[in-house]
């Protein structure tokens, strides 16, 4: 007798399946598909991310052990190891980023009111950054990296309010993070924070030109000359507030504008820090808290790659590889959107430790999550990474 639906299908209907279909009508996703959808191929694959599945085979057994229980679930065909394999080796990896940007869209109008003081009240802030997922280039030869080595890069855009990645581009792992910059649109008014390794003063200046704000590391050795020094006060651990220009030659001719340049001491790295901005109404404090908050970007990587099956993959194509990656951040952000709107107190890990142990189990969601403290966020687990606290 059916006493209600799974945790599993019921942590899925947050998912808008008009916009997903429109996703896969947008690339074809079920042209000449006689039983297995491109649905269905979503549901095994986010699955497999929320219980931990290890391989393909692991996916089939683990959904072949409730059959009777898969319908319930969504999922309206039976789950093979080669038809979920030929799946995300043939239809496009496209049909789930964008559907995972529908996804982003929504959680970034649940994030937005996250505080990041008043001077930062309306102000969108993101941090760009890459990570490295290393691979057997015997395996994936279309990824290679180095002579004996293949790799992706990650290439994500952090919205720093909720933690929401809004681009993503996974690329071969030798791509240059400075030419990211180049596939981006920048948001006038927006702050985009970086590490001295997207310092390329040509694309800076096109962020620049297209009214929005960088805050990035300077490097040494560059050629600049000080037009001004404003006011500072140094027990804040501000060292030097200037307005500056470059002066060599393919530098200023490449970002011809005045920059900011700001010092700032970091007492708990006991390092010597140096800015460079093209905004000049924030105070240089603000400057300085702004690149420390970029440590959420690194956060998130180490996060996703942790709780997240996007290390160890199910296929070898990059199809395959992208088509993974892209649902596990599907997952991810569903998750973050369930967790604000049910109003769940529990941290991102602790809801994905829950539904990876109940997903076959018929409660309502939110009797899941009540109790008030979960055994699984102590003992062996109170060193994990935490994201939306």
């Amino acid at each position: 007798m059916n006493t209600g639906r799974t945790i599993f299908s019921q942590l899925l209907s947050f998912l808008p399946n008009k916009e997903f279909q429109k996703c896969v009508s947008r690339y074809q996703g079920d042209r000449k598909v006689i039983s297995f959808s491109t649905f269905d191929q979503f549901l095994s694959m986010a699955f497999a991310q929320l219980t931990y599945r290890e391989s393909l085979r692991d996916i089939q057994e683990c959904l072949r052990a409730v059959p009777a229980r898969l319908y319930h679930m969504g999922i309206r065909a039976a789950v093979s190891k080669s038809t979920l394999a030929d799946a995300n080796e043939n239809r496009d990896w496209r049909i789930f980023a964008d559907f995972a940007q529908v996804l982003i869209a929504r959680a970034r109008v649940l994030y937005a009111q996250e505080d990041f003081g008043d001077e930062l009240t309306e102000a969108t802030l993101y941090a760009l950054d890459s990570t490295t997922i290393d691979l057997c280039l015997t395996l994936f030869p279309w990824a290679r990296f180095r002579r004996t080595k293949a790799a992706i890069k990650l290439h994500t855009l952090l919205n720093l309010r909720g933690s929401i990645p809004e681009f993503i581009h996974i690329s071969e792992g030798k791509l240059a993070d400075m030419n990211v910059l180049d596939l981006l649109v920048p948001q006038a008014g927006a702050f985009y924070i970086m590490d001295r390794g997207y310092l390329d003063f040509g694309r800076l200046y096109a962020l620049s030109q297209a009214q929005a704000f960088f805050v990035t590391r300077s490097k040494r050795g560059f050629q600049f000359q000080r037009r001004y020094s404003h006011p500072i006060d140094k027990t804040t651990g501000i060292l030097f507030d200037q307005t500056i220009i470059l002066t060599g030659f393919y530098p200023a001719k490449a970002y011809p504008g005045i920059l900011r340049r700001v010092g700032y001491y970091d007492v708990e790295t006991d390092k010597r820090l140096i800015f460079l901005t093209n905004n000049f109404d924030l105070t240089a404090l603000t400057i300085a808290m702004l690149y420390r908050s970029r440590w959420r970007v690194e956060l998130f990587f180490k996060w996703i790659k942790q709780h997240l099956r996007i290390k160890a993959f199910y296929g070898t194509s990059e199809n395959a590889v992208k088509t993974q990656v892209w649902i596990a951040i599907a997952v991810y952000v569903l998750v973050a959107i369930v967790k604000k709107e049910l109003r769940l107190e529990q941290s991102l890990y602790t809801i994905l430790q829950v539904v990876s142990v109940s997903a076959f189990l018929k409660v309502p969601i939110l009797e899941a999550f009540s109790e008030p403290v979960s055994q699984v966020e102590s003992g062996e687990f109170c060193n994990q990474l935490t994201l939306f606290n």
